[in-house]
């Protein structure tokens, strides 16, 4: 697997914006390792943090059939994006998965478009579809990071990097308009304050709106200002959270477009979330993050930024059918946990604002930045 000569890069990863994310110090060794022009092909739900990601030269955009998304594309698309990437004349193509994915069907797409090339994480032997092969021993052996797996997949074709932070470009000439805007929203910026995410992408994710009232009653009783964010769609969902949980808490929904959020983001002492995109955005930035934990993907907690995981079970309903995840369901969620309350929380702002005041015990079953926890 010598990719030396390899200086035209495409990199697949048609998931959301937090794991496009995660797979940044991944795709930075490739660029840094190899001196390669880089392209991501990409979903359109992960296409505006690209522009804060400068290790990404070029993007293409394709909601793949296989990855739930938005949009359903039809079948000319999927030969459209063929003959693109044929087109740009790659040397090879690396696909970035978690670990419940099947990668085959996306590194068709490469393969069709003759890219020499392949690198992917696969459970069994795909012979020539993935030439550049790396047996795929997660969850079954061992889990590792999201982050740790992506820089583990391109150390195997000779791509190392030293940094292996998160990282995002962040355009701070952006803050004095923002602190103009929350401020007129009646936070005293010389004041404590935090920001509260109960936004999420899949419904199983979510923590009980009763109980972010409760959490945010506590937190403004600990002396913070909440500001309450999220997406133009949660518009409503903020200012019915923040009546509910009244003086001292602000809906800021649908107020700032992706690069300002991600500023906003960064000028927060802190940020509490539930485990989506936002969690990523804060590593990236180096945000603190308290984050109410769905028990979904155990691989996508904070990579190295100062934080608390409040885990909380899904409902057996409504967890995944895929069997993969079934099985970490069963070996690694076997156990009931409790729904973290308003005390769990204020604790955990407490210990990472002020550490001397409360130690917090880390989560256990949670990976964090250690290469792997096992699964079985």
């Amino acid at each position: 697997m010598n990719w030396q000569g390899c200086k035209n890069i495409l990199c697949i990863r048609p998931d959301n914006m937090g794991d496009l994310i995660m797979s940044g110090p991944a795709i930075r060794a490739l660029k840094k390792s190899f001196g390669a022009r880089i392209t991501l092909l990409t979903s359109i739900m992960a296409k505006g943090i690209t522009l804060m990601m400068p290790e990404i030269d070029e993007v293409m955009v394709y909601d793949v059939p296989w990855v739930k998304t938005a949009e359903i594309e039809d079948t000319k698309a999927f030969y459209d994006v063929i003959a693109d990437i044929k087109n740009k004349n790659f040397d090879a193509a690396v696909v970035f998965t978690v670990y419940s994915q099947n990668p085959q069907p996306t590194a068709m797409l490469a393969y069709l478009a003759g890219v020499p090339q392949i690198l992917a994480y696969c459970r069994e032997n795909p012979y020539q579809l993935i030439n550049n092969w790396v047996p795929d021993k997660e969850p079954y052996e061992l889990i590792k990071h999201q982050v740790k797996r992506d820089l583990d997949l391109v150390a195997a074709v000779g791509a190392y990097i030293d940094d292996d932070n998160l990282s995002l470009d962040v355009d701070n000439d952006l803050w004095p308009a923002i602190s103009n805007r929350i401020s007129k929203l009646g936070v005293d910026l010389a004041k404590p304050w935090l920001l509260i995410h109960p936004g999420v992408s899949e419904s199983k994710r979510e923590y009980p709106f009763e109980l972010w009232v409760e959490a945010g009653k506590r937190l403004v009783n600990d002396g913070y200002q909440l500001i309450v964010t999220g997406a133009a769609s949660e518009k409503q969902f903020a200012e019915h959270l923040a009546d509910g949980i009244g003086t001292g808490c602000y809906s800021a929904a649908g107020l700032f477009p992706l690069n300002e959020f991600v500023c906003l983001v960064k000028h927060s002492p802190l940020l509490v979330s539930v485990n989506t995109g936002t969690i990523h955005i804060a590593a990236a930035v180096g945000t603190p993050v308290v984050v109410l934990y769905a028990q979904t993907n155990p691989q996508h907690t904070p990579w190295k930024v100062p934080h608390v995981v409040l885990p909380f079970a899904v409902p057996v309903q409504m967890r995944s059918r895929n069997e993969v995840i079934g099985y970490v369901d069963r070996k690694l969620y076997d156990r009931p946990v409790p729904m973290p309350n308003a005390g769990d929380i204020s604790n955990a702002v407490t210990h990472l604002l002020n550490p001397q005041d409360l130690p917090v015990q880390p989560s256990p079953g949670i990976p964090d930045e250690n290469p792997g926890i096992a699964a079985s």
